[in-house]
């Protein structure tokens, strides 16, 4: 056998059996130099948040990224490292794609292409053509499939998710990306994870009931057009209330006229309502969600 290709192999074959950090293979490492430039010397923030900034960076190659900045001090090289490879190793249609890293003076990871940019610039930009009732719908289905596939397809499960109109990207064909998950616990830089027993299909523990939360406040910004941001405790008191149902219709977004079909509304803010309610001790696993949706609403 050729010895360059006894080289690849024994690589390709520590690769796959690697437990701690080392180089990284196939994820495309970037200087910190081609960073700064593609992202404006860090001035195209698309969201911030405790774990750091996001930027969207335009590279040589033409192609629009997302880069999140690790701000983290406390998370040694190895505990990175370590992240790179597991995230590299995270394939879904619903979330976004890792592209590649950046590692020294400051550390990134560039996410795949985020053509259409983020959800809340579409709900919150006048200039932009506003999403219809099909396109939200798709929204939620994607953003609840991606938990899925987080809580149930991974071992160890992966809770530590942030969901906001902030952090989902939308890419061409305006489908869903999460943007904002982690393995790696910011406090002590320790792997964040579920035992199977508590993530199952029951799904009752804390951590479950805060993302299964933030989906019901998505929701409601996804109905009304109105941001979480600045109206949240508005959007929770109002579908808390025992009158929601009869104010309903004078709460949702302007932007979608008519053209939305009533009974799916009353199944989504059903699932709000559920979600909202969850954030304590939720009753529904993110599975018996998903599974209510595609049963209720007419969406592929």
């Amino acid at each position: 056998m050729d010895r360059s290709i006894r080289k690849f192999r024994r690589r390709l074959l520590s690769w796959f059996r690697r437990s701690g950090p080392g180089p990284i293979w196939f994820i495309k490492h970037f200087s910190y130099k081609d960073i700064k430039r593609a992202t404006d010397g860090f001035h195209r923030i698309m969201y911030s948040n405790s774990h750091g900034a996001a930027y969207k960076a335009k590279f040589r190659d033409g192609g629009i990224a997302l880069v999140k900045e690790i701000s983290d001090e406390n998370q040694g090289e190895d505990v990175f490292y370590r992240e790179v490879q597991l995230l590299g190793r995270l394939h879904h249609r619903h979330l976004l794609a890792l592209r590649g890293f950046s590692s020294g003076r400051k550390r990134f990871l560039v996410f795949d292409n985020i053509e259409n940019g983020s959800l809340k610039e579409h709900l919150n930009d006048p200039l932009r053509t506003p999403l219809n009732w099909r396109t939200r719908l798709q929204i939620t289905i994607g953003v609840v499939a991606a938990l899925e596939y987080l809580f149930l397809f991974n071992d160890p499960p992966i809770y530590h998710v942030s969901i906001s109109s902030s952090n989902i990207m939308l890419d061409d064909n305006f489908n869903a990306k999460l943007s904002d998950v982690s393995l790696v616990s910011s406090d002590d830089g320790h792997y964040v994870t579920i035992p199977h027993t508590s993530c199952s299909k029951d799904c009752i523990s804390q951590e479950c009931g805060s993302i299964i939360y933030q989906l019901g406040v998505l929701i409601l910004e996804l109905i009304t057009g109105q941001s979480s941001e600045r109206k949240g405790s508005d959007l929770i008191q109002w579908i808390q209330a025992s009158h929601f149902r009869s104010s309903m219709h004078n709460m949702i977004d302007p932007d979608l006229g008519n053209s939305y079909d009533s009974k799916e509304l009353k199944n989504l803010l059903a699932v709000a309502k559920i979600c909202i309610a969850s954030r304590d001790k939720p009753t529904f696993s993110v599975l018996q969600i998903f599974r209510y949706l595609q049963k209720k609403v007419d969406i592929p």
